[in-house]
């Protein structure tokens, strides 16, 4: 009787420890995956007011 006892409790254990494993599951979507690229180019601006205002720097040197 006690080897028996002895044998069902690793047992019961394994079965009550692998009753618990989590599971991961990895499902492909059902529509693509689409990406919004919202951007703004603003380099031209730039440029044209660094432009402009190093001719107002050459022109007026007493403003600073």
């Amino acid at each position: 009787m006690r080897k028996l006892a002895a044998m069902t409790g690793p047992l019961l254990l394994s079965l009550l420890l692998s009753a618990c494993t989590p599971r991961v599951e990895v499902v492909v979507p059902d529509k693509p995956i689409t990406v919004n690229l919202n951007v703004k180019v603003d380099h031209e601006i730039r440029v044209r007011v660094d432009r402009e205002l190093e001719r107002l720097f050459e022109q007026k040197q007493e403003l600073f």
